[in-house]
């Protein structure tokens, strides 16, 4: 079977896949003109509006991502019972997303990014949230929510933004909820957290999160990752401490360090051919990923995947998704320039 054929029979098993996202949930708005002038109030450009939009962020694009490729996904995590919430719950119903796990409380302020966009460009970044009001009580609910659905999911992907929803009760409850079931666990970590993960299917920091994690200095990737030594001995050290069973290190614009139990590490190049924009693809990363483990493929099939995905993603301008038909049409685009 081609590498071709491979990829086209994987994604055909992505719509039976139950991924359950838990994690920092999060709405992302753009405010997108034009600027032909500077303000006569102060030195700063006058965007003239022509467009808004509102998006799934934060651990949302997780779950937006997957829906996208073809997956059922259920979203985890606290929100407020304010309008941001409701626009963004509505918006997560719309792509199919099930909120089996989202816990509601008047307390909390959802987390709202708000972009300024000039040509493509942003201007300046607004964010509103209130990360402070997740006490032990919203944590507990959530916790009560996660056993209950983890047992009949596929896979967890847990997706830390450091808003306060992924912490070290969030995580013992999944693993409780996961042991026995086969259901298979994932990782998106955000600077140098423990959270008491004692076993995982698949890890995948960047190389500046992963050299955090690992306690290591931080050294220029360069032209051949396989050569750095700081990103070798990063990749030793999150196997033995998180127990992966897939270590993925994004690496940007030189992409992907892989790291298994089977086989020594692997470096993928990128394959993407023009980067508007990089904020969430590590989102698309992880979902991809973990969709392709979900439905059997190995584990250099999956970060290929992967990739791919990410490759696509980084071409449109803030959090976006990649649909199966994006993924396929890209495979053989790369295909076709590698001469495969």
């Amino acid at each position: 079977m081609t590498e071709s054929m491979e990829v086209e029979a994987l994604l055909a098993k992505f719509s039976r896949q139950r991924i359950l996202v838990v994690g920092d949930l999060m709405l992302d708005r753009y405010v997108s003109g034009t600027v032909s002038r500077i303000s006569p109030e102060a030195p700063v450009p006058v965007v003239l509006v022509d467009r808004e939009e509102a998006r799934p962020g934060g651990a949302a694009n997780v779950a937006s991502n997957i829906c996208a490729l073809g997956g059922q996904a259920t979203m985890a995590g606290i929100v407020g019972e304010d309008e941001a919430a409701r626009e963004l719950t509505g918006i997560l119903a719309e792509r199919g997303i099930a909120p089996e796990g989202v816990v509601r409380d008047k307390r909390v302020r959802t987390t709202v990014k708000m972009r300024i966009l000039a040509e493509r460009q942003q201007v300046v970044r607004v964010d509103y949230e209130n990360a402070l009001a997740i006490d032990d009580a919203l944590v507990e609910s959530l916790c009560a929510r996660l056993t209950e659905v983890v047992p009949q999911m596929d896979a967890v992907i847990v997706e830390d933004y450091g808003k306060g929803v992924a912490c070290k009760p969030v995580v013992q409850a999944i693993l409780k909820a996961a042991k026995g079931k086969q259901v298979l666990v994932g990782f998106d970590p955000k600077d140098n957290r423990d959270l008491g993960f004692t076993t995982l299917t698949l890890a995948t920091p960047n190389y500046m999160e992963a050299c955090l994690a690992a306690g290591l200095p931080f050294r220029p990737i360069g032209d051949e990752p396989l050569k750095n030594p700081v990103l070798k001995k990063a990749g030793e050290i999150l196997m033995q401490q998180w127990n992966c069973a897939l270590l993925i290190i994004t690496l940007g614009s030189h992409g992907m360090y892989l790291v298994s139990r089977a086989e020594a590490p692997i470096h993928i190049p990128t394959v993407a051919r023009e980067v508007f924009d990089v904020s969430g693809a590590g989102d698309t990363v992880i979902a991809t990923a973990m969709l392709a483990l979900a439905s059997g493929a190995d584990h250099r099939l999956a970060a290929m995947a992967a990739n791919t995905a990410a490759g696509v993603v980084v071409a449109k301008v803030g959090t976006a998704t990649c649909s199966a038909e994006e993924l396929l049409a890209n495979w053989h685009a790369v295909a076709a320039r590698r001469g495969a």
